[in-house]
């Protein structure tokens, strides 16, 4: 987590308080908008659960106190005026109190949050094996299968880019990333394992 510097946060333009937008650390959407005085970025900061300064109540209020939909800090930052901050938290369930993921009306799901889930679900049939389902028939064949499946798909893929139509292409491409992570998760590699490789290589 970043160290934010509190003494250079100007606090005087709203008497005290400084607006704070939330934004969701994985899929970068943006949450909700709340204020915060020095004690609730302070308590923010010790327990890791966002906190706030709630102007109708007055008095500090920690997000998802009576529903336990808490927000969970990853880091925080302040804005080039000092007069706002940024704080990308890890949401414990709907953000707002409507129930809704976030208080703008933004639907959770985007295109890389959609390939976690998918790796999600492979690794639980993994675990759970069940019936009449295709990724189970891979995990009970084994390594050999795996690897021919990939090198399979692979094959396909390059002659779909030579050969074929787009859509046949983005088809092929979508047979052998389901495959590929199948493979991941037999031999025990995370999506983040490979992510964090990508990003070591971006230095």
């Amino acid at each position: 987590m970043n160290k934010l510097d509190v003494k250079k946060l100007n606090f005087k333009k709203l008497n005290g308080i400084v607006p704070a937008v939330v934004q969701d650390a994985e899929t970068k959407t943006v949450l909700m908008l709340g204020f915060m005085n020095k004690e609730a970025i302070s308590r923010t900061i010790e327990s890791k659960k966002v906190t706030f300064w709630s102007r109708t109540k007055k008095r500090l209020w920690e997000k998802g106190e009576v529903s336990e939909n808490t927000l969970k800090l990853i880091s925080i930052f302040a804005d080039c005026d000092n007069d706002t901050l940024l704080i990308l938290a890890k949401p414990q369930g709907p953000t707002c109190h409507t129930e809704a993921y976030s208080c703008f009306g933004i639907e959770k799901q985007n295109g890389l949050e959609f390939l976690q889930q998918l790796y999600n679900l492979i690794v639980a049939r993994k675990k759970e094996l069940p019936k009449n389902s295709y990724t189970t028939s891979l995990f009970r064949e084994g390594l050999a299968k795996i690897l021919a499946k990939v090198e399979e798909e692979s094959g396909e893929v390059l002659q779909a880019a030579k050969k074929e139509t787009k859509k046949r292409l983005i088809e092929e491409s979508s047979d052998l990333l389901y495959h590929l992570f199948v493979l991941l998760a037999q031999k025990n590699i995370s999506l983040s394992d490979v992510i964090q490789e990508l990003q070591r290589r971006k230095k």
